[in-house]
């Protein structure tokens, strides 16, 4: 393929910085894949614990029909499920979308649109009954896909880079994916092996609630 495509990745506040970022990394290594950050105003949002900032460059209305969004997750989700300029602009966007894809609680925002409706997804582990809430069916797949929907969403941060690398090669070819992949060198190996709630302690368990109830 050499038809350029856009891509949009929503920026809002309180969202995971990497479930967007790592989905871009692998996706600005395609030099036909131009991608824009959207969002409600141009200008810095505040990802999660607020300290970093990203830059949205473009209204929704904007880039009203990208050729692949990729909604990524975080906090912030939590009102997007209740904003109809944001629910309204991905209805109409994934009318005319290659795919729709999510990283982590975006799923929440693809489901409160209805495109989820009926469908298997996968979302952050702690947002399964949020997710089922709004009309789909959770699993603990990494990435689930639906290619007759054009829907693909992935379950964490990490997963958001396996599902861009899996976009790459629905959109091109494995050979791009392949050479994405080696671009930005992921192989990963962890330490540790905790990345999942069934490979997890007690004790663990235990740490994520007090890390989270420290967060609020």
């Amino acid at each position: 393929m050499t038809e350029r495509l856009r891509v949009a990745i929503p920026a809002f506040e309180e969202m995971t910085a990497l479930d967007a970022v790592g989905p871009y990394e692998v996706l600005q290594r395609v030099p036909t894949l131009d991608i824009t950050f959207v969002g409600h105003e141009p200008g810095t949002v505040r990802t999660e614990n607020a300290m970093l900032g990203l830059s949205v460059d473009a209204r929704f209305e904007e880039l009203a029909d990208p050729d692949v969004v990729v909604f990524p997750g975080g906090v912030g989700t939590r009102r997007l499920v209740h904003d109809e300029r944001v629910l309204r602009w991905l209805r109409a966007a994934h009318a005319g979308t290659w795919f729709t894809t999510s990283v982590c609680t975006g799923s929440l925002v693809l489901a409160a649109a209805g495109l989820l409706d009926g469908l298997s997804a996968t979302t952050h582990w702690a947002a399964y009954a949020e997710l089922e809430a709004l009309g789909a069916t959770p699993v603990e797949d990494r990435v689930v896909e639906h290619a007759g929907h054009r829907i693909v969403t992935a379950a964490g941060v990490s997963s958001g880079i396996d599902m861009a690398l899996r976009l790459v090669e629905l959109l091109y070819d494995r050979t791009a994916a392949e050479a994405a992949q080696l671009m930005i060198e992921y192989d990963p190996e962890p330490p540790v092996s905790c990345g999942s709630v069934s490979k997890a302690s007690g004790e663990v368990m235990e740490r994520v609630r007090a890390y989270a109830a420290l967060r609020r």
